[in-house]
């Protein structure tokens, strides 16, 4: 061997790291989406922001202005124009940008690639459980045949291992003492309400809660959408009182001028859960402060803003305790760390049996992601 190849093939060999070019659009493209989210759908004054920043920061050249940004919009399919009537004349309206679905699917995707990361789509609902038995996933455990087992469980390799040990080559038989199954792991199906505050105080004290809120919530659908398919999400909101929004309503999501009424939420998710016929059923409550507010049996509101109101809470403790009994566990998310609301969220979570997480903003999406995958317990 000389000594031109004697360390071929060996150690490291680097090269100058070449940037993956983007294109113009893709450049902008991707600021553009978080601002709408902010905005709450609204493009005039999503492209408003988008100026601003571009005078600041430069994130248009000659080549490519918001003009060109706006026509690639449309282009592409993202926005559209509609003319709305005027005077009952059609076509002698104003027109104006509006976004499509192509837009909303985007921003759904851009939200799950923020908080959880890029995922690939999986073709089965595989929330992994506890329980053994009869399932369709292998999890590497065997035992000895007992009656009733399925046939298509046991391991061949492992049970004619048995029968020579147990009867020698030259008498090989495979008996029922013989047979080994491999143990199995149901994949169980998940239907959650996630309920979302839209109170006024999401917005309050100077710190924007419900844009991450929004965010947490398109990127769960997503989710859902690509790993967990045979899966179910539903999204409500509540503030005086509670309703369901459809899936393509999340980008703009706004606050109302509106108390906390956190038992209308609960009762709200607990109707629509008992409409599934899985076994498995969650609500996750993303809320950032007390109750306030109650429907009597009347029809008018008790709204009280000032501490913790007994009346309002009792109905609270009463409606977690109801949820315990259809086995639907409630894990509450709450952005605020006094202590009072500490003591409420306590108490409402020994009532239902379920989890609560006292945290800020930040990580809130990885949080709710986690806890949706550790929610495997199948009940029988």
């Amino acid at each position: 061997m000389t000594d031109k190849n004697k360390n071929f093939h060996t150690g490291f060999t680097f090269s100058k790291h070449i940037p993956e070019e983007v294109s113009h659009f893709d450049r902008v493209f991707g600021i553009f989406k978080d601002l709408l989210i902010h905005t709450s759908g609204d493009l005039d004054e999503a492209f408003d922001w988008l100026d601003m920043l571009d005078k600041e920061y430069d994130i248009f050249n000659e080549e490519y202005d918001l003009d060109d940004f706006i026509e690639d919009l449309k282009k592409r399919g993202y926005i559209k124009e509609e003319i709305k009537p005027e005077d009952g004349n059609s076509g002698s309206g104003e027109g104006k940008n509006i976004l499509t679905a192509k837009l909303e699917a985007a921003l759904r995707d851009y939200a799950l690639d923020q908080i959880f990361g890029k995922l690939r789509k999986s073709g089965v609902g595989n929330h992994r459980t506890n329980k053994s038995g009869v399932g369709d996933e292998k999890d590497g455990e065997n035992r000895s045949f007992q009656f009733g087992d399925d046939l298509a469980t046991v391991n061949l390799t492992e049970s004619i291992k048995n029968a020579q040990i147990n009867n020698g080559i030259s008498d090989l038989r495979l008996t029922e003492n013989d047979l080994i199954v491999e143990e199995t792991k149901h994949k169980a199906q998940m239907s959650t309400v996630l309920m979302i505050d839209i109170s006024h105080s999401m917005i309050l004290y100077g710190e924007d809660r419900i844009t991450p809120a929004k965010k947490v919530a398109m990127a769960l659908v997503e989710l859902i959408k690509r790993k967990y398919p045979k899966d179910s999400i539903d999204i409500i909101v509540f503030g005086n009182h509670a309703w369901p929004i459809q899936i393509k309503d999340l980008p703009y999501l706004q606050v109302g001028p509106y108390h906390t009424n956190t038992v209308a939420g609960l009762e709200l998710a607990m109707d629509i859960l008992r409409r599934k016929r899985n076994t498995n059923k969650q609500i996750f409550m993303i809320t950032d402060g007390k109750p306030s507010c109650l429907k009597l049996p009347t029809g008018e509101y008790y709204m009280n803003s000032v501490g913790l109101d007994e009346k309002i809470v009792s109905e609270c403790l009463n409606r977690a305790a109801q949820a315990r009994k259809l086995k639907i566990p409630i894990t509450t998310f709450m952005i605020a760390q006094d202590p009072y609301l500490r003591q409420f969220v306590k108490a409402f979570t020994a009532q239902n049996k379920g989890k609560a997480f006292l945290t800020g903003l930040s990580g809130l999406g990885q949080m709710i992601f986690e806890d949706y995958e550790r929610n495997r317990i199948k009940r029988i």
